[in-house]
This record gives C-alpha cells, structure tokens and sequence, in this order.
C-alpha cells in the first residue's frame, strides 16, 4: 500500500518534530519553509566569529523522560549536550543591586524567594501543590482541547485522583491566588512574576491562568529544570531535520506556503518557490493526505481565505494581539561579563515614577530579557561573548509608526544598550553589534506582525478553552505555541506528538 502523504508548513520545532515523528511511521512527507534555515524562532545565525540564537535561548524536557528526551529516544537519537542553568534567571529589579536568582535546588530556591519576598511562602507552596499533579497530568498525554471521542480517551486516561486537586482552579489566573494569599498590594511580588510570567505565558499575573503559571514557574526546579545548549539552539532542528532527510523525507527551503485548501479526503497548499534560479515551477498546488500547519493561529486563517470558519476566524481577531520583540544583538570582549554572570537575567528598567502601572510591560519602564553566552559553549570564540537582549514592544510602533522606522530602530538600540551598562562593562568592549525589530521577525519567520511567543496562557486560551491541534477540517491539523500546552520548544513538542497521535489514530 502506498504510504500516505503529509505536508507539513512551516520547520519550526514543532513542525520538524511532527515531520520526524510521521517519517518514523512511514509516512511520506514534505516539509515547506519559506526560511533559508529550519528552526523557526529557535533557529541560528552567524555573524563574523559569533553565533547568535534567534528567539529561544533555553530548553526544557532534555531530562529522562522530559518530551525532548522521550522524542529522541523514539528516533533513535542521542540527546544534545546541554548544561543546567542554574540559576535558570536572576532578576534585577530597579534600584536594586541585588538579583533574585531562580536557583534550580528547590531548597535553595525556597530560602531565596522566603528572603525576597517575606511572607509569601504559603502562595509558592500553593503553586508547587498545583505543579505536580498538573505536570504528571501533561506527561501522560492528554488531548486538549478534546474535539472527538477520541480525544476525550486520551484525556480521560490521563485523569488521576491527583487530577481533581486542579479541578477547582480551572478558571484562576495567579492574580486570584495572590488576592486569596492577601498578596495583591505586594507590588515587588507582583512585578517579579510579571516579568517572569511575560516570558512563559505572554501575558501579566493578572491575566496567566494559574495552572499554566504553576507549571512555567515550578519545572525551573529539580528534578527538571531549564537547559542551555552547547553550540546553539540550532542544534535542536538540525537533529530533527537530519533525521527526516536521512529516512526519506523531504525538507524544502527558501518554498512558503500561501494557500491552504481543504478538500474531501485530500486537501492542498499552494507553494511559492522563493528561489530565483529554480527549475520547477514558481508557484503550483500540491495535494496531500493530510496538511499539518506549524503556524499561528492569526497564520492558519490567513492561508485558509475564504475556508476559514466564520466561528474560527472571529474567535482569532477577537484575540489580544500577540507579543512582538525588538531584540539586540551583540558580540563583546569577555571582560565585558561580570564574573559568574549567570546565563540568563531579566532588567527592569530605572525609572522616576515609583508608582508600577498594572500594564507596565506594555509601556515604560521596560524590561530586558538577557542572554549570556558560556565559556566553550560554541557561541563565540575563547576570550569573546554574545549578549542577546530582547524587550517587548508595542505592534504600531513599528508597523504603524509616524515616526522614522531606522530613527526608532537606532533608539530603541541605545536605550537596550544604555540599560545593559548597568550591568555589563560594554565602554569599547561591543565588537558586533545587530537590531531585530517585529518587522525583521515578520520576514524571517512570515509570523504575522513578527509575532514571538503564542496567544497568551489566558484562562480562555489555555487548556480545555485553548485552539486544539485538530482543525474544523478532518485532515487539517495546527501545532505550534498557538495550541495546548502553549510556547516553547517543549510545548511546542508536546503539540507535535499529540498531533501525530491523532493522525496515526485516525488512519488505523
């Protein structure tokens, strides 16, 4: 029997890991990527001596049994040497010389936060009672949101007694928690877990769901924690995309995908080959059996058109739009990182007005999250360092700015510098230096808008009431940080495999 057929849009973690895990299978598949390089927003780039990450510069779930472990052992794989990061962040906040260092030793961290924050240590111990049912919960599979009988199986058996201990915090956000804790007022509490949860979530305390916070929050502990990679995240897709090209798959670069059309049985997309000099056509239709899209949600309507459910596509534009990121990079002289510098910090940014907004990551001050590279870990040669430091921003700033586009680009570049001379000894020390603005993101990755993260860990977007991976349409599927259980290479990993799942299932 001929093998089926799967065209996956898009290499991002996500897609490669659902087009591996297919090839495993004996499925045939096709990976499109409009990009010149695999990876998505956890791709690489060089720029003289340095390496630079793209987006994502950490990784969960290389441990045993961790989904990046689990994935690799099912395709015969060795996993990446990787290193602890330990503290996996400190925290600077404003006027403040002393960080908040998120230790993995669950007791060490437990003294840190008790010494940080005085009188909350019944809300962390409420969370760290949520994090385990709720992450044994996730490592048994579940489907969610459930669409079929199917689904709602493979929910079901992940269902334990422990399960029911989250039942009744469902519809919480950690704003709730910190409200029952008698912790509303504690304006430092509240702008340490903005910071963090802007991170993991997209989204404020206010607004995180607080199952989901639990978890970003606690798997920074052992026996989890946050990894950082040796060589760089590139190394993640280059695993994966080794791996389909070695088995019979097929990754096309440099080929976007501006159509999808579902069909009956076999749906199609459309493929623009980007390549100049190519010797096929420039744009053609290609059938498949099924159609897996590693995109956004805002994506997947776009390329869907006139397909796209009326239901589906309001439900989309009537999301808070997703985060965007000015991000700059720089290659310095390793004098110019203090001595046990930890590999990732977060700066809030020193400001007059002592009051905090409830949306201040939104608007100033603003805050810097920071990338170190390490001593030997590939990303720079001996005696040099990368510094990636990336801060939210508004969309219309950049996409609907009256004011001069390389005008802003060059400010935002200096107030980021400005802001990490706090920190770093960077006077003569910066030897490469580059910006990416939403727009850059826009072009590399055809995100809407250079959307980064997902669609926020919402309470209405967020497990049961999130965007499932299986579609309206049959043979249609969407992984990615729009789908459960939300950003990152391991979420986004989770939503491959569950998506695989689905699709073997179907066609047994």
């Amino acid at each position: 029997m001929k093998p089926k057929s799967v065209v996956v849009v898009g290499a991002g973690i996500g897609g490669l890991t659902a087009a591996a895990l297919l090839v495993k299978r004996g499925y045939q598949v096709t990976v499109y990527e409009q990009a010149a390089v695999t990876g998505g927003c956890a791709s690489t780039f060089r720029r003289k001596d340095f390496i630079f990450d793209v987006g994502a510069t950490q990784v969960a779930g290389l441990e045993v049994g961790g989904i990046h472990q689990r994935i690799f052992a099912e395709l015969g794989l060795a996993v990446p040497a990787a290193t602890y990061c330990d503290p996996s962040c400190a925290v600077l906040l404003p006027h403040e010389s002393e960080p908040i260092n998120i230790w993995r030793s669950a007791a060490q961290w437990e003294a840190e936060r008790q010494r940080q924050f005085p009188n909350s240590e019944s809300f962390w111990q409420f969370l760290g009672e949520l994090f385990t049912p709720s992450w044994q919960f996730q490592a048994r599979n579940p489907v969610l949101p459930p669409r079929n009988l199917w689904d709602l199986w493979q929910l079901t058996k992940a269902v334990r007694l422990d399960t029911l201990v989250t039942m009744p915090y469902i519809l919480a956000t950690v704003g709730d928690a910190l409200r029952g804790f008698g912790l509303a007022h504690d304006r430092r509490l509240r702008t340490f877990l903005d910071l963090q949860l802007k991170l993991y979530s997209q989204a404020n305390s206010e607004e995180t769901a607080l199952l989901y916070a639990a978890t970003a929050l606690g798997l920074q502990q052992e026996p989890l924690g946050l990894f950082h990679l040796k060589g760089s995240m590139q190394v993640l897709s280059d695993l994966l995309s080794d791996y389909i090209n070695a088995n019979g798959g097929q990754i096309l670069l440099r080929h976007r995908v501006i159509a999808i059309e579902p069909k009956q049985g076999t749906s199609q997309v459309q493929v623009h080959n980007l390549k100049s000099n190519a010797q096929i056509p420039e744009i053609w239709w290609q059938p498949a059996d099924h159609v897996i899209a590693n995109v956004t949600v805002n994506d997947w309507v776009r390329l869907l058109g006139k397909h796209a459910p009326k239901g589906y596509r309001q439900r989309v534009e009537n999301l808070p739009h997703g985060s965007v990121a000015f991000v700059v990079y720089l290659g310095v002289d390793r004098a110019a990182i203090p001595d046990n510098c930890p590999p990732h910090l977060q700066m809030l940014e020193r400001y007059e007005d002592e009051s905090i907004p409830s949306n201040s990551l939104q608007q100033k001050p603003h805050s810097l999250f920071i990338s170190v590279s390490q001593q030997g870990d590939g990303r720079a040669p001996d005696g040099k360092a990368t510094i990636i430091a990336s801060e939210f921003t508004k969309p219309d700033l950049w996409w609907n700015a009256t004011a001069d586009y390389q005008q802003l680009k060059t400010d935002f570049t200096a107030r980021a510098i400005a802001q990490l001379k706090e920190y770093f000894d960077l006077d003569s020390k910066i030897l490469y230096q580059e910006a990416a603005t939403p727009r850059t993101f826009a072009r590399y990755t055809n995100r809407e808008r250079g959307i980064v993260g997902g669609v926020g860990m919402r309470v209405n977007t967020f497990g049961p009431f999130g965007f499932a991976n299986r579609t309206p349409f049959a043979n249609i599927w969407l992984v990615g940080d729009s789908t459960h259980p939300g950003e990152g290479t391991a979420g986004v990993s989770y939503s491959a495999l569950t998506t695989v799942r689905q699709i073997e299932a179907q066609d047994s």
